[in-house]
């Protein structure tokens, strides 16, 4: 069963919210909803955000917009696990963020709090219902130490509130939203789950989730929606434009991806690929997962997206990278 689905096209292609929340850059209102409605009429199906995309922004933004789509045609899903706090003296700039809305955020991974969270996310969305709610950044990376208290929330509070909320109706799919593999293999020892949004770890570069996640995931039916299939911006420059911001996991690159990155990208011109299409279409050959999730800012993006999803790709590309060792031999192949 696909959670996620693709476009009316075919193309298994969504839209994620962290562009609409001003991540990096502020856009206005009017082009937030011009490529809303850009997504909308190419027949995008699938629409992600949080409450942490620009402190609820995204979820104003996407609420406003998909409210002319009959809501059965579509499937929204937000995150938990962060609370927003109205804050006079709130930075105008928050964790990459820009001109976001004036709370601040505490992370929340409680029955109450995960509650107040999605009723929350509700209210912005204009919404009775959620297609999907994730668990959101309750990794190690995020938390430090403070990790083992988290999972011990996340396992015991927060995914049972989530299908306390399924069971009323006001959820339909539970899952985690992260952008770490361990978390994932920590919680599915523990609990059960439906879907994953997955970020950056399964990628043209980034191959992380490969040997563990993906087989558990594919043989406990869980599915999966990819983001970060760009990692955070360089599979969508490439290296070689001197004013490229080379960003890979929401930081500046790492010296060894770029060099992966550069060498992939020689690949791409030998077969006359653009890299952007090769970043697109690799991680969907892997049997658990349903889409990828573009993270588009502006309708010009979304119709890059579009078409680089769609790009004819000759089968000679992918066998180049395998027998290059630039991805596992063991990776599924698109055809």
């Amino acid at each position: 069963m696909n959670i996620f689905p693709g476009m009316s096209s075919g193309l298994r292609l969504g839209l994620g919210g962290a562009g609409l929340g001003n991540l990096f850059e502020a856009i206005s209102d009017a082009d937030a909803r011009a490529l809303l409605c850009k997504a909308i009429a190419s027949g995008c199906r699938s629409f992600d955000t949080a409450p942490h995309y620009g402190n609820g922004l995204s979820e104003h933004r996407m609420g406003s917009a998909l409210r002319v789509v009959p809501r059965d045609e579509v499937v929204i899903s937000t995150k938990v696990g962060r609370l927003l706090l109205p804050s006079a003296d709130a930075p105008r700039e928050q964790m990459g963020y820009v001109d976001v809305l004036p709370f601040v955020q505490r992370f929340d991974y409680s029955a109450t709090g995960v509650r107040r969270s999605l009723e929350d996310s509700l209210q912005r969305l204009g919404l009775a219902r959620l297609d999907v709610a994730f668990v959101h950044d309750c990794d190690a990376a995020t938390h430090g130490t403070q990790y083992g208290g988290v999972l011990e929330q996340v396992v015991t509070q927060a995914i049972p509130t989530l299908a306390r909320a399924k069971a009323e109706g006001l959820v339909r799919h539970v899952g985690l939203g992260v952008n770490d593999v361990d978390v994932c293999l920590d919680v599915l020892a523990r609990t059960e789950f439906d879907c994953l949004l997955l970020a950056g770890r399964y990628s043209l570069i980034d191959h992380s989730a490969l040997r563990k996640l993906l087989p558990l995931c594919e043989a406990r039916g869980v599915r999966i929606a990819l983001g970060g299939v760009f990692n955070s911006g360089i599979l969508a420059t490439g290296v070689r434009d001197p004013q490229a911001p080379l960003r890979f996991n929401y930081a500046a690159a790492p010296r060894s991806w770029i060099e992966k990155t550069r060498t992939i990208e020689d690949a791409c011109e030998r077969f006359a690929v653009p890299l952007r299409a090769a970043a697109l279409q690799f991680p969907l050959a892997h049997p658990a997962v349903d889409i990828v999730i573009s993270g588009a800012q502006r309708a010009a993006h979304w119709n890059d997206a579009v078409r680089m999803a769609a790009h004819p790709i000759p089968e000679a590309f992918w066998a180049y990278l395998r027998d290059a060792g630039l991805i596992p031999p063991d990776a599924p192949l698109p055809r």
